[in-house]
């Protein structure tokens, strides 16, 4: 059995008193501004919101997701250049701030933190670096390469010289450069910065707005459902979803308490079958397995098939599920949980009894977790409580509630409450 960090949010560093604000700082203002500049890719027609959107998804709230694969369920995004796809489902950018840093936890024996899917960047910042010189992803060619693209904007000359004293018109424009001439020593440090200011961003209210219909329940706000409550009682309970997943408060690095956050930050192996949907159909991805620098540490392999436990707040608006977009919705991920062990087998998930009459065979079948899920015995009726729950956990509910008891506007009700 995997062992849980026994206080998950105890190595956080993001106080959220800082989400209390109303209003973005100019580093934040300049990290939204980047974060939607298409301007940053190879071909200038993808930015950062292009797989961690900014608009509302399903009339709700927006998820920070690929708006096309929660739309059309394709598991994939696609990249700036024509055809180049990745070969994993885009995980929400809302919440991400409140990962710790990557790390092992010697008590507990598991890593904890960090992001993607494999934690391979540690922090925020250094998971905003990655995408733009991913070559299926933005695309771009190197740091100089991006840099150069910030210069053409004077917003953005203006910006750095102000919050960083960083001077962007001192760096020649790539297109400038001569044969095998090196890279100003300035670029690495621009680039970084650049990071920041989106990582800055990602930290603001924007992405973790804590005002869904389980936050204003859980503060005396409104009432759930019958079908709700017996949800949340079955997710703490038979259903076991609050294992990992887990639905009370936790404290931050600077003992602020913290609204529940629907995760621990670990990895697990949860046994999901291979997406034959894929574009090119890639070789199953192993998670921490995947990283160089875990797998000569990990001799036995006790971290292939590992991915990041994902917030569940939002899910109800983010389908696809599964890190390489398997499931097509909600109810589908549910079941698989519930019955991965004992439904039957299909070859595969393109055959019309996936998910009926049984699942295929999980893509790494190392270190599959069959302690807390395969065969948790819910019937049906519980299944449908326990996604009518997980609805509850969908940012904005007083703008698409129509609650009377929280009306449009009503602001978060754990602002100025002492968290």
């Amino acid at each position: 059995m995997r062992l849980k960090p026994l206080l998950p949010f105890a190595l956080l560093t993001l106080s959220f008193v800082a989400h209390a604000q109303l209003e973005l700082t100019e580093e934040q203002n300049l990290g939204k501004r980047l974060y939607n500049d298409n301007n940053l890719s190879a071909n200038r027609n993808q930015s950062c919101a292009s797989c961690h959107s900014l608009k509302t998804i399903a009339g709700k709230a927006a998820a920070f997701v690929d708006p096309a694969n929660a739309k059309h369920g394709t598991p994939v995004s696609l990249g700036s250049i024509e055809f180049a796809t990745g070969t994993l489902n885009a995980p929400s950018a809302a919440y991400a701030a409140f990962s710790p840093k990557f790390h092992w936890d010697g008590q507990e024996g598991l890593y904890i933190g960090g992001q993607f899917w494999n934690g391979r960047a540690s922090d925020l910042a250094g998971q905003a670096e990655k995408p733009l010189l991913n070559p299926v992803e933005m695309a771009m060619p190197s740091q100089w390469a991006v840099v150069s693209r910030l210069k053409e904007n004077t917003a953005y000359v203006k910006a750095f010289y102000q919050l960083y004293q960083l001077d962007l018109d001192a760096v020649p424009h790539i297109k400038d450069a001569q044969f095998q001439q090196s890279t100003p020593k300035t670029v690495e440090g621009i680039y970084h910065k650049m990071a920041q200011a989106i990582a800055e961003f990602e930290k603001s209210p924007v992405f973790s707005k804590f005002n869904s219909k389980f936050d204003f329940v859980t503060a005396g706000k409104t009432q759930f459902t019958e079908l709700e409550a017996q949800g949340l009682k079955l997710f703490n309970g038979k259903a076991g979803c609050s294992a990992c997943h887990i639905s009370q408060p936790g404290v931050d690095g600077q003992g602020n308490k913290v609204p529940a956050l629907f995760t621990d930050f670990t990895y697990d192996n949860i046994g999901l079958p291979r997406n034959l949907k894929i574009p090119g159909n890639p070789k199953p991805n192993l998670g921490l397995g995947e990283r160089s620098d875990l797998r000569k540490l990990d001799p036995d392999k006790t971290l292939w098939g590992k991915h990041k436990v994902m917030t569940l707040r939002n899910i109800a608006i983010t389908p696809p599920y599964g890190h390489n977009g398997v499931f097509a919705s909600l109810e589908q991920i549910t079941h698989f949980y519930n019955t991965r062990d004992t439904l039957g087998e299909v070859s595969n998930n393109l055959s019309p009894n996936f998910g009926i009459s049984g699942w295929p065979k999980p893509e790494v079948d190392k270190n599959v977790n069959h302690d807390e899920l395969g065969n948790l015995r819910l019937t049906t009726a519980q299944e449908k409580a326990v996604v009518a729950f997980m609805g509850t956990l969908t940012d904005d509910y007083p703008e698409w509630g129509n609650d009377p008891l929280v009306p449009p506007g009503t602001p978060s009700p754990f602002v100025g409450a002492g968290y």
